[in-house]
């Protein structure tokens, strides 16, 4: 006979596996292919999201097509336009690790901590999420902004202890960075036309944060930018352009190099949209005037992770 403490021992026990499941390696092993787990939608996301209205902050909210719990543009990042009215702000504060900001348009202020800075259009500027930060606009300001909440929330942890600090990238610095690259001789030669915006915190992975990557780019007039990929999300927004930009986007390149039935993206100013990991993007510029976007990805983590596998068409 079990005494009292043998028996709560056998009831703990039993407790303990009942959450416990085994499943079948080949039936188990790829959850997209099996449909158990969403692809990464394609989606286009409006400037008339932000263009007029009350001070907020606008997610470009996925979350019920991924079956996140919170709002989420890819399973570990959420994008939002933030529009802040002269004389108002706004208190930023998610469960986060890293936070990509930049200023589509107007002036204001941050104040995080014992950091406070000006912002004005053009710039960008990265956040620690462990604090929060209010930003205030003396002149109508609205901004794109990235954090990787969604994956904080997915870990089940909160953020104590920030990576790095406050930091701005100057409109004029990262214009004639950029500038730089697509002057240089061997330009023609390049799949893209970019500069990625690093931090002295993370010489590894040569990113905006640990976990974030941000990448300023350009189009020039009548020309493409051949295929590539790579296994992390891609939210794009659009700085400027002239009518005859767009994105082909597929999940397979022929012998030539080229996307396979593609999904056109037709760009417009001040627009944001979803890349999917893994699919395969080119970029045409069939207009007068050279374009420019920003790409922001999780490509901070996956290139810690070594799992990033970036590959371009031949």
């Amino acid at each position: 006979m079990l005494d009292k403490t043998s028996a709560a021992t056998l009831a703990q026990a039993a407790t303990e596996t009942d959450d416990a499941q085994y499943f079948e390696y080949t039936s188990s092993a790829n959850p997209i292919g099996a449909k158990l787990i969403s692809r990464v939608p394609f989606r286009n996301f409006s400037p008339t999201l932000y263009a007029d209205g009350e001070t907020r902050v606008v997610p470009l909210d996925l979350s019920q097509e991924l079956a996140c719990p919170s709002p989420a543009t890819g399973p570990g990042l959420c994008a939002n336009f933030v529009r802040i009215n002269a004389g108002d702000d706004v208190t930023i504060e998610p469960n986060a690790t890293s936070q990509v900001f930049y200023a589509i348009s107007g002036a204001g202020q941050v104040v995080q901590g014992d950091s406070v800075f000006p912002f004005a259009e053009g710039d960008f500027f990265t956040l620690p999420g462990a604090t929060a930060a209010t930003l205030s606009a003396n002149a109508t300001a609205t901004l794109y902004y990235v954090n990787d909440a969604p994956l904080m929330t997915y870990l089940g942890v909160t953020g104590t202890s920030p990576r790095f600090s406050p930091t701005l990238y100057p409109s004029a610095r990262a214009q004639a960075e950029l500038n730089k690259v697509a002057q240089d001789a061997n330009a023609g030669r390049r799949n893209r036309i970019s500069v990625l915006l690093g931090n002295v915190n993370f010489p590894q992975t040569r990113t905006v944060t640990h976990t974030l990557w941000a990448m300023f780019g350009m189009v020039t007039a009548n020309s493409q930018q051949r295929p590539h990929r790579h296994q992390s999300i891609a939210l794009d927004f659009i700085v400027s352009c002239e009518p005859g930009c767009y994105s082909l986007v597929g999940t397979e390149v022929d012998e030539h190099g080229d996307i396979v039935n593609p999904t056109r993206v037709d760009w417009e100013a001040g627009m944001a949209f979803v890349t999917p990991p893994g699919y395969w993007h080119a970029h045409f510029n069939e207009s007068k005037a050279d374009a420019y976007l920003i790409p922001i990805q999780d490509a901070g983590l996956q290139t810690y992770l070594r799992a990033l596998d970036i590959r371009f068409a031949h």
